[in-house]
């Protein structure tokens, strides 16, 4: 197996979207490749396959949209350190897609060890089915504070053994400085086994660019392997930032939907398909703001739900909330979401934080209990909605086919309590028991779901908006259609712009007389 490893001279830099573009176009040359990050840390994660067990696991979102592009399973090799922050210096560890604790920053340093381990251990087992690893690195290689014991970018690298590109954005200014300040923070083994530079995000005359590129390539000896244009609208799964813009132009006739933005928020990914279509209005609401006229309030998932349900109390959200619905308007909860709609949340053990109990909103009669058992299961469900007493409506008699959801369950909470008994969705678990999952209120204006990616299926998030709206006849965007015209159109972008031959050339020729 050939391992290529793209490191970048900052976060943002465009290390994730570039990998995503090369797995995608290799893929279309029919090589066999793998995407691979050996420490993540993010919010954003997704449901992937341990081996051939049967089982699965968390790993980062970005493994998994860059398994899409790569045409292959996402497996928990794929990214076998995940960190999901649940505050300023702490994380829950995930390793090979299972949580094994909560970790200070510190404590976690000294756990890097065993870490490079597991990361190594995902890699010569991929090392077994691919020819070609694709590699992200993780912020930067050259933050000097972290590099002892680092297992993310050059310390992986150096372990390994293999050719690294560097990537910087040139929008944000100061690209050759980025570039070569980095290279000037490694030490000469890391140097060398840097083969070449990607420029991202550059718009304009490239001929003005010329001078500079031909300048680096001199100054640092190493060749300037493409420069990428800026993507105005390109719209993949983000890694772990949040898009807070709309992509498209504002219509006269919208559903208007609002998303709590709490400090905790984990797999936003779920609201791409409402952000990307016409049709529908999203806004998140942050810090400070007032929830504005809406037709649905969300409450989004959280990897601290109780500090995240706090923050809303604070907001003075809860009452807004509230009087949203006096005026008829409609909430969704998904995950922890769908905790904080109930009565109260209790965690003992001290799962997410270090309050044992709070009282939440009281909309829906249930309880939610966090324990140490993370809930980990990808689902095809089908929707109830339309089958509830008091949403009964004539655009779904003429139907008598399901409407399924796509979707994965991923919490560390068992919620229980009347609610509960009239659920949104069921499926069959592997045992082939029928789970019921969600609720829907009796006047029909909450409903919440433990599954994340509700709306990936234009099906269901039809059958939702129809809920919410039910005068609009609003088309629902197909993510997976979109996801896939996405990565056709960023393979086709790295094709003309970077030299993927000679990037193929380098990687060759560096496993055939090693790092000269």
């Amino acid at each position: 197996m050939q391992t290529i490893m793209v490191q970048g001279t900052t976060s943002d830099a465009g290390k994730s979207t570039l990998l995503a573009g090369l797995c995608r176009a290799l893929a279309n040359r029919a090589l066999s490749i793998a995407p691979f990050k050996p420490q993540n840390m993010a919010l954003n994660s997704a449901v992937a396959a341990i081996g051939d067990s049967g089982d699965v696991g968390e790993i980062g979102r970005a493994q998994a949209l860059q398994a899409i592009a790569a045409k292959v399973p996402a497996q928990v090799d794929f990214n076998p350190i995940l960190l999901k922050p649940n505050s300023d210096t702490g994380a829950q560890v995930i390793v090979h897609g299972r949580a094994i604790n909560n970790m200070e920053a510190a404590a976690y340093q000294d756990y890097k060890k065993v870490a490079m381990d597991a990361v190594l251990t995902s890699y010569q087992r991929l090392s077994h089915h691919y020819h070609y690893l694709l590699v992200e690195g993780a912020g930067s290689p050259a933050e000097i504070n972290l590099r002892a014991g680092d297992i993310a970018n050059m310390g992986f690298a150096e372990a390994v053994d293999c050719p690294v590109i560097i990537i910087a954005d040139i929008d944000k200014g100061g690209v050759f400085a980025h570039l070569v300040g980095t290279l000037a923070l490694l030490s000469p083994s890391e140097q060398a086994r840097v083969k070449g530079f990607v420029i991202n995000r550059f718009r304009g005359d490239i001929g003005l660019l010329q001078s500079g590129l031909d300048w680096l390539e001199q100054e640092t000896g190493k060749p300037v392997l493409g420069v990428l244009p800026y993507l105005h609208d390109l719209a993949l799964d983000a890694e772990d930032a949040l898009a807070l813009a709309n992509v498209k132009a504002p219509q006269t006739t919208q559903i208007n939907i609002v998303v709590l933005l709490v400090p905790h928020i984990s797999n936003h990914t779920d609201f791409d398909s409402l952000r990307l279509n016409p049709g529908v209005n999203l806004e998140y609401v942050r810090v400070g703001q007032v929830i504005p006229s809406c037709d649905l309030i969300i409450l989004p998932g959280s990897k601290n739900v109780i500090g995240d349900y706090q923050f809303i109390e604070s907001q003075g959200w809860s009452e807004q909330i509230k009087q949203h619905l006096r005026y008829g308007g409609k909430v969704l909860g998904i995950c922890g979401g769908l905790q904080m709609l109930g009565n109260k949340i209790c965690d003992p053990c001290g799962i997410e934080s270090s309050v044992a109990e709070q009282k939440t909103l009281g909309i829906a009669d249930f309880e939610t209990e966090l324990s140490e058992e993370k809930a980990l299961v990808k689902v095809t469900a089908e929707l109830l909605l339309e089958s509830q007493p008091a949403l009964k409506d004539k655009a779904f008699e003429s139907s008598d086919d399901p409407i399924l959801i796509q979707g994965y369950e991923i919490h560390c909470g068992i919620s229980q309590g009347k609610a509960l008994h009239r659920p949104l969705a069921k499926y069959r678990n592997v045992q082939g028991q029928e789970v019921s999952d969600g609720f829907v209120t009796d006047d029909g204006q909450v409903i919440g779901t433990y599954l994340h990616g509700l709306f990936d299926k234009a099906a269901p998030t039809q059958a939702i908006l129809h809920w919410v709206k039910p005068q609009l006849a609003v088309p629902a965007l197909d993510l997976d259609l979109h996801r896939e015209q996405e990565l056709e159109r960023l393979a086709a972008v790295c094709e003309q712009h970077l030299d993927i031959d000679r990037l193929l050339d380098i990687t060759q020729e560096f496993y055939r007389h090693g790092n000269k």
